[in-house]
């Protein structure tokens, strides 16, 4: 929305129809609202797991963008979907400079399977890219390249990738791990109460934080541009950890709330 952003004016809300994709954009809805984006500058579209046939849609959401505002999509596709429907943006020519597609939910592995090339600029948003710049994620990326290779893992031998989600899982077993030695157990109780306040220094290259409160982690966001060879190139981040809000200000009937993990003493 902003002038480095291309300005857009209308946006397309495009998900997986379940739970995620559906809270995303009733949040993403009441933000843009609250931006003077109008009803009828939103369009609101789901497909079901492993929908296929994106070529209808991708047709709307041309017509959509032809109507006189520049236009961007937010796409909560998930999974295998990604694949059909990054081809076909592909094939209509729907590139980056004329619609803009901001991703929550596609990184390197859902790319692997895609000709990227006629994808170039579009974005992703994660707590993570492959293609960061730190030591921890050097050391990350070798642990796992060395292990793909040596375990043979289908499609990682010749070609090791990490995504949002790989970082994710280490994140937060690294973390259980450390709340066990500090509990001296794996009894549930006690390792909830030692989970709080973990740190952890992240192959994102920022410290990771389990809050006290509701044991989300403290992350940074990164935007990346999708480059040519199907890696990330970061044009935007956080100054550093975002703090943990597991409730939207944006929905009415989430203002005030917190959630707080209830601990037996």
């Amino acid at each position: 929305m902003s002038k480095d952003g291309g300005s857009a004016k209308r946006f397309v809300l495009l998900g997986t129809d379940y739970v995620y994709p559906r809270t995303t954009n009733k949040i993403l809805r009441a933000f843009l609202k609250a931006k003077g984006i109008a009803d009828a500058d939103i369009m609101e579209d789901y497909t079901p797991f492993g929908h296929s046939d994106y070529q209808s849609i991708i047709a709307k959401i041309k017509k959509f963008a032809s109507e006189g505002k520049k236009t961007a999509v937010v796409s909560t596709i998930n999974g295998d979907s990604n694949v059909p429907f990054y081809k076909e943006l592909g094939n209509q020519g729907l590139k980056a400079t004329d619609v803009p597609v901001v991703a929550f939910s596609v990184g390197e592995e859902e790319l692997r399977g895609v000709d990227t090339k006629p994808l170039v600029g579009h974005l992703a948003a994660w707590n993570y890219f492959m293609s960061i710049k730190s030591p921890a994620n050097t050391e990350f990326v070798k642990k796992w390249s060395d292990y793909a290779k040596a375990k043979g893992i289908a499609g990682h031998k010749d070609k090791p990738i990490t995504n949002d989600p790989m970082e994710a899982t280490y994140l937060g077993i690294m973390m259980w791990k450390a709340a066990v030695e500090k509990a001296k157990s794996t009894d549930t109780d006690k390792v909830i109460a030692a989970m709080a306040g973990q740190t952890m220094a992240a192959p994102g290259g920022f410290m990771s934080t389990m809050d006290k409160e509701n044991h989300h982690l403290h992350k940074p966001v990164f935007i990346g541009e999708i480059k040519a060879d199907g890696q990330f190139n970061v044009v935007w981040k956080t100054k550093g950890p975002v703090v943990a809000d597991p409730w939207s200000d944006y929905i009415p009937e989430n203002k005030g709330k917190k959630n707080v993990p209830e601990v037996k003493k």
